[in-house]
């Protein structure tokens, strides 16, 4: 009965925080105009397949309309081929975004219990992991991935597992200062007491701890990751043509861009609004989730 009460007051506990939280995000005016615009974003991505059609509007040629410049019955013009941009650079959200998310959770996979374990252990298993660790960071994230796409071939697998090798030191770096501020606790040392297993102690008492810091930078991240997979679209080794992603259709408009430059300005505010959006959540997070933030 006791142990029933005691797991109903946490449970309690939790949603009274998660309240808490919540109140502080909406005060953020910024992070909620950052969350309408994802969430309009992600919509848009989940039901392309719905609101256009992959073979007439965003594959299909039509030649006699080819460079039509923005009007009602194009709003974002046609490209050479007599595309509608419009279905296209909808489309392409759903492509940005899987790349942008996926190199995030790969990078979170390996990089947060590593990270972790470093933080938790120190001494010299955490010296020779960080400097592991290092020697990935200070390689230029954008060359990395360059490289290991030349290497592997040109497909969204492998963009985004080139884009989250640069996100693994970040994650790894992030949780590795957050588990070293609260593995010396006192309900840390009370569960080595009661004889629970290192590996218990981490993913039961420490990472739900540090899960703020680590939320904020892992959405923090998506937006990079996207700017990422569209700087290697854009030079020919992220997503190929026709494919409609946002960085493709920047590199396949650049050699229009003084007779019809709609066709570069439409894909870019779609990647600029995107990144804002999600970065604006990533600041409303941190502030939301800091308690020195709350009033």
């Amino acid at each position: 009965m006791i142990k029933k009460k005691e797991t109903t007051e946490h449970t309690s506990v939790k949603q009274n925080r998660l309240v808490a939280t919540w109140k502080q995000f909406c005060k953020n005016k910024g992070a909620m105009i950052g969350l309408f615009i994802t969430l309009t974003i992600i919509l848009i991505a989940v039901f392309s397949d719905i609101i256009w059609d992959y073979n007439a509007d965003v594959i299909k040629m039509n030649i006699p309309e080819k460079f039509t410049w923005p009007c009602l019955a194009h709003p974002f013009g046609t490209d050479e081929y007599g595309r509608d941009m419009l279905a296209r650079v909808g489309y392409g959200a759903k492509y940005s975004l899987i790349i942008g998310v996926s190199a995030v959770v790969v990078g979170m996979v390996i990089g947060i219990p590593v990270g972790a374990s470093a933080g938790y252990v120190g001494g010299r298993y955490d010296a020779i992991v960080m400097r592991v660790v290092d020697a990935f960071g200070v390689i230029p994230s954008i060359l990395l991935s360059i490289t290991i796409v030349a290497a592997f071939g040109t497909s969204m697998f492998n963009l985004a597992i080139a884009l989250s090798v640069g996100t693994i030191p970040i994650l790894a770096r992030t949780t590795r200062a957050a588990v070293m501020t609260v593995r010396f606790n006192e309900y840390i040392e009370s569960a080595h007491a009661i004889g629970a297993s290192p590996i218990y102690i981490v993913f039961k008492h420490v990472l739900p701890n540090c899960f703020s810091s680590i939320l904020v930078q892992c959405t923090l991240q998506v937006g990079a990751k996207i700017i990422g997979a569209s700087s290697l679209s854009y030079i020919g080794l992220g997503v190929a043509l026709p494919t409609p992603e946002w960085g493709a259709l920047l590199s396949s408009a650049k050699d229009h861009i003084l007779k019809a430059p709609y066709l570069c300005f439409f894909p870019g505010l779609a990647i600029m609004i995107t990144v804002m959006a999600i970065n604006l959540v990533g600041d409303g997070l941190r502030d939301a989730l800091d308690p020195k933030m709350k009033r």
